[in-house]
C-alpha cells in the first residue's frame, strides 16, 4: 500500500511549484491597484463571474431576481459556475492570471484574501463603501459596525463583501446569549426505520448496534426485498468522505471526536483550555480508523464513497437503495422514501472497550461574518458599476429572494404583520412536485448574502424546516456536545504566518485525507489494525514534511492574539 509520507519529496517540489506560480501570477495582468481610491470608470457593463452553485441549482442565467438586479443597474453577467472541482479551477485561474471580474460564492479564507489583495488579485473595495455607491450596505455597516471590524482585514483593508446567516435557536426560544447557529452540527445521520421494522430491529444507539443492522440490511438485500428494486442493489451505508453535512464525520462522535471539513483546518481543534491540537495524531483517531475498515472491508460502506458526488448520492438514496445516510434533512435527500426514515440519536462507542460510553460532538463554527463570497479582481474596469448590482443583495427582500427563491415561488404571501410566508412542503409538491427544500436548492443563489436576524422578526418567517432542525439540534444533539469551544473563522494572520499556512496548510491536510481515506479502504500495512510502527510514520511525516507543529504553533498564537483583542 503507497502512502503519503512516501511521496515527500514530491509533495513538497509540488508546494514550491504552487507558490511560484502564485507569487507571480499578478504581474503585469491587474488594470488596477489597492491605492486607496476610487475607480471612476463606469464604461464596463458587461462582466464575467466565476464561482460556485449547488449541484441542484436549475442555473443562473435564467434566475429572474439575479436577471432582474441585473435590468435595475443595467450591466451583464456572464455566469461561470460550477458545483465540483471549484477550488481546483479557482486556483488554476488565479495561478495562471486568467481570473474573472469577480469570484462569487467561492469562500475564500481571511488568509487567501490578504494574500490575493497584497498582491493586486482582489481589489480594495473600503473606498467603494459610500452612500452613492453602496447605500444599502453602508446602511448595515452603520447600524452593525461589528460587521464591518469582521471583514476589515489587519492592514485596514476589506476585499470582500460581507456574508452571512444568523439562524439560530434564538429563533426557537433559546436564550440569544446561549443560542446556536443551524451549521454548528452539520451532518445529521438518518436510517431506513421501515428496514429496520421489517427485520425487527430496533433504532440503533451504539456504534456495533449500527453494524448489525447495516449487516442485516446486506444479508436481506433490503432494497430489492423490500422496495422490489433489482437484486444485489442495496447499499448499507452510503455518504460522502469529509464532506460538509454528507459526510461519514458525525460517526467518529462514538470515538470522543467529529473532525469535520471547517473553515480553518481540517481536523484541527479547539480545547476548553484554549489550547489547539490535531485529533488525526490521538490515540482514539487511530482506534476509529481501524474500526471502520472493518466496516468497509465487510461491505457496509459504500465503496463509492470516496469519489461520489453529492448529486450522485442524492440519486442513490431516491432510489431506495440506501439504508444509512447524512444530509441536512430527511426529506431532500430520501425524496419518495423519506416517510420510511428517521435520525439517528448520537451513537456510542463500541462495546468492550474505551469508548464504549462515550459520545461526544465536535462543534463547527457557526456562523460567523465572512468576507470570502464576493471578491472583485484588478481585472474588473468599472468596480462601481458591479458594486451597484451587489449592493441591492443588501435588502432584505431581495436577499431572502436570493436564498430561498422568488416571490410567488417560494414565498407564497404576507401576512397582517407585513411578513412573507413560505411555502410548505406539501404546497411545493402539490404546484411543483418537489418539497420546499428540494425547490429552494432549486433557486438558491450562492454569493454575498447576509442575512441578519432581525430579517426573521421584520421581514420574512423562518423557515418551517429550519425551524425543526434547530429543534432537532437543541434537543436531540447539543446534549453530546461537552466541549463547545471552537476555533473562531475570523482570526487573522500575520504576513509570515500566512507565509506558513501557504507552505504547509494544503500539504498537511491533503496528507491526512489521503492516509484517512487509504486506512478506511484498506486497513494498516497488511490489511489488519495499522501497526505502532506505521503510527509512529505517519505522525512523523506530518511533523517533518508537512509542518504539523509549525501550524500548531500559527493557530495558537493568531488565537491567542484573538483572545487578547476580544477581551
Amino acid at each position: 500500500m503507497k502512502q503519503p509520507w512516501k511521496r515527500g519529496l514530491a509533495v513538497s517540489l509540488a508546494a514550491v511549484l504552487c507558490m511560484a506560480g502564485l507569487s507571480g501570477c499578478s504581474s503585469g495582468l491587474v488594470n488596477n491597484v489597492n491605492t486607496g481610491e476610487i475607480n471612476p470608470n463606469t464604461d464596463q457593463t458587461e462582466f464575467n463571474i466565476m464561482g460556485g452553485i449547488s449541484a441542484l441549482s436549475s442555473g443562473y442565467e435564467n434566475n429572474e431576481v439575479l436577471n432582474q438586479l441585473q435590468e435595475n443597474v443595467g450591466i451583464k453577467i456572464n455566469w461561470e459556475t460550477m458545483s465540483d472541482s471549484l477550488a481546483e479551477q479557482v486556483n488554476i485561474r488565479i495561478t495562471g492570471g486568467q481570473y474573472p471580474d469577480a469570484f462569487m460564492g467561492v469562500g475564500f479564507s481571511n488568509y487567501d484574501l490578504a494574500r490575493y489583495g497584497d498582491d493586486g488579485t482582489f481589489l480594495d473595495l473600503t473606498p467603494y463603501l459610500t452612500e452613492d455607491i453602496m447605500p444599502n450596505l453602508c446602511a448595515i455597516l452603520e447600524e452593525h459596525p461589528e460587521i464591518r471590524a469582521a471583514i476589515t482585514q489587519e492592514d485596514g483593508k476589506i476585499y470582500g463583501l460581507p456574508s452571512g446567516e444568523q439562524m439560530t435557536t434564538a429563533g426557537i426560544g433559546a436564550d440569544a446569549d446561549d443560542a446556536w447557529s443551524i451549521y454548528t452540527i452539520p451532518q445529521f445521520s438518518m436510517i431506513n426505520k421501515a428496514w429496520l421494522d421489517e427485520l425487527g430491529l430496533p433504532v440503533p444507539t451504539t456504534l456495533d448496534e449500527l453494524h448489525d443492522a447495516l449487516k442485516a440490511f446486506q444479508e436481506n438485500d433490503m432494497s430489492h426485498t423490500y422496495y422490489g428494486n433489482d437484486a444485489g442493489t442495496t447499499i448499507p451505508m452510503s455518504t460522502g468522505f469529509d464532506q460538509w453535512c454528507w459526510g461519514q464525520n458525525i460517526f467518529y462522535s462514538g470515538f470522543g471526536f467529529t473532525n469535520w471539513p471547517n473553515d480553518v483546518c481540517n481536523d484541527l481543534h479547539l480545547k476548553s483550555d484554549g489550547t489547539v491540537e490535531f485529533v488525526c495524531v490521538s490515540d482514539a483517531y487511530r482506534d476509529c480508523m481501524d474500526y471502520f475498515h472493518t466496516w468497509y472491508s465487510e461491505g457496509l460502506m459504500d465503496v463509492e464513497m470516496f469519489s461520489q458526488s453529492d448529486s450522485q448520492l442524492m440519486a442513490k438514496c431516491q432510489q431506495g437503495y440506501v439504508g444509512v445516510s447524512t444530509w441536512w434533512y430527511i426529506d431532500e435527500l430520501m425524496g419518495d422514501y423519506a416517510d420510511d426514515y428517521v435520525f439517528l440519536p448520537p451513537l456510542s462507542g463500541p462495546e468492550g472497550t474505551q469508548y464504549e460510553d462515550v459520545c461526544e460532538i465536535t462543534i463547527r463554527p457557526g456562523t460567523p461574518i465572512t468576507s470570502g463570497q464576493l471578491c472583485i479582481t484588478g481585472k474588473c474596469e468599472s468596480p462601481i458599476n458591479l458594486l451597484k448590482f451587489f449592493d441591492q443583495w443588501y435588502d432584505g427582500e431581495t436577499v431572502m429572494q436570493l436564498h430561498y427563491g422568488p416571490i410567488g415561488v417560494y414565498f407564497t404571501g404576507q401576512d397582517e404583520n407585513g411578513m412573507w410566508m413560505s411555502i410548505t412542503d406539501d404546497e411545493a409538491k402539490a404546484t411543483y412536485g418537489k418539497s420546499a427544500g428540494e425547490l429552494r436548492n432549486q433557486y438558491e443563489t450562492y454569493g454575498p448574502k447576509l442575512i441578519l436576524a432581525e430579517y426573521y422578526r421584520d421581514v420574512f418567517y423562518m423557515e418551517p424546516n429550519a425551524i425543526n432542525r434547530l429543534t432537532w439540534l437543541q434537543e436531540d444533539w447539543m446534549p453530546y456536545v461537552k466541549d463547545t469551544s471552537v476555533y473562531p473563522v475570523d482570526c487573522t494572520f500575520t504576513g509570515m504566518e500566512m507565509e506558513t499556512l501557504d507552505w504547509r496548510k494544503s500539504d498537511f491536510e491533503t496528507a491526512v485525507r489521503e492516509q484517512e481515506g487509504l486506512w478506511l479502504k484498506n486497513g494498516g500495512e497488511g490489511g489488519g489494525p495499522i501497526t505502532d510502527e506505521e503510527w509512529e510514520d505517519y505522525k512523523e511525516f506530518l511533523v517533518k514534511k508537512c509542518g504539523m507543529d509549525d501550524l500548531l504553533q500559527v493557530y495558537q498564537a493568531a488565537y491567542d492574539r484573538y483572545t487578547q483583542t476580544e477581551n
